[in-house]
């Protein structure tokens, strides 16, 4: 597991000590050691590598890694270049255009979302290849509590979107009244008629901003050259 070197590691450094962290660590190393698990291992934090907490102004909350080989990098929803784009982040991407006007991209690498402050967490950061849901329960969900948490405490405006049961759960962790919370269904096919589309996430996250004095987020992925 690569370590987190920015300004994450001052407020987490209490959760590597706890003894929950201690098990959840030397679980995650023997099923890298024992099982095909994704994202590769010194890309669990990228999320955190990419947005730096002073940065954050939004966070995109999913489920767990995707489980099939080559698609989890460590940013919810996102794909590297070349990969096929996931039924769920099709989805996403079709929200996007009903409600920004988004042209949707020929690639599925979220990294511009990241860079610009977007927090793109899932619940669970690990998954056993071709098994979701496998490294639930394990104690992903106390340490992303805890970041969570941290964010809680910031003394600004920040968007949380909350797709999915799991995502929702973490409503309770957000007291915070310079915080917006948005909640729907998960992106995928299964769920993304009962609520995902039209909830319109994207237009009302800029439209808080704007509003508190912050610059709206760019959210058109551009085509890459595959």
């Amino acid at each position: 597991m690569a370590a987190i070197a920015n300004d994450w590691l001052e407020p987490l450094s209490g959760e590597f000590k706890k003894d929950y962290y201690g098990k959840l660590y030397q679980r995650v190393r023997q099923e890298y050691a024992t099982h095909q698990v994704f994202p590769p291992a010194d890309e669990i934090f990228t999320a955190f590598e990419l947005t730096p907490l002073e940065k954050v102004r939004a966070v995109i909350i999913g489920q767990d890694p995707y489980h099939d080989v080559g698609q989890a990098h460590g940013l919810c929803f996102s794909v590297r270049p070349g990969v096929a784009i996931p039924p769920s982040l099709r989805n996403i991407y079709q929200e996007l255009h009903d409600d920004l006007g988004c042209r949707i991209p020929n690639n599925g690498y979220l990294e511009k979302w990241a860079v610009q402050g977007v927090l793109m967490l899932n619940t669970v950061l690990t998954v056993r290849a071709h098994e979701p849901g496998s490294h639930k329960g394990i104690g992903w969900e106390e340490y992303t509590d805890a970041v969570l948490g941290i964010l809680n405490r910031q003394d600004r405006p920040i968007v949380y979107i909350l797709w999915g049961s799991p995502a929702q759960q973490k409503a309770k962790m957000l007291d915070n009244p310079k915080c917006l919370i948005l909640k729907s269904p998960h992106p995928s096919p299964l769920s993304a008629y009962r609520g995902f589309f039209g909830s319109r996430p994207f237009s009302r996250t800029n439209a808080f901003l704007e509003e508190n004095g912050l610059d709206p987020i760019d959210w058109q992925i551009e085509d890459i050259v595959l």
